[in-house]
């Protein structure tokens, strides 16, 4: 199992940074070239996200992404430092299951779209938001 981890300060120009990352890890370990898109989108709008709660409640703290290939899965987590009034549960939340104020959240909506498997979880800090696709056995180094 292999471990990435991003971390950027709160700015929309860094978004594209973790998009690109995200992909280029993705493509090597093994995801499908049709999938490449998603993973990108959703990164995207799962950074954007954060760098907005960021830039409203805690501008100096960084945005934190961990890329794993983990048991056949290419799992992607953004983790924000900002208070969420919409999450408050201590489990993860079903998004199937969200009410009609949560789902203003139209970003929660786009990844859960795009990515295989989707939780946001609620942390002590802020909200993690963990998106996975399958994965195969990775491009071999030359």
């Amino acid at each position: 199992m292999a471990t990435v981890e991003l971390t950027f300060s709160a700015l929309p120009a860094h978004v594209r940074t973790a998009r690109l990352v995200a992909t280029a890890i993705a493509r090597r370990t093994g995801v499908e070239e049709s999938l490449l898109d998603e993973v990108r989108l959703a990164v995207g709008e799962a950074c954007s996200r954060a760098v907005e709660a960021h830039r409203a409640h805690c501008p100096g703290e960084p945005i934190r992404i961990e890329l794993r290939d983990d048991a056949g899965r290419f799992e992607v987590t953004v983790s924000d430092h900002a208070p969420s009034e919409e999450i408050q549960q201590e489990k993860p939340l079903d998004l199937g299951m969200l009410s009609d104020s949560f789902m203003t959240d139209f970003g929660l909506a786009v990844i859960s779209g795009l990515a295989d498997d989707v939780e946001v979880l609620p942390t002590p800090k802020g909200t993690d938001i963990r998106m996975s696709w399958p994965a195969g056995k990775g491009v071999p180094t030359s």
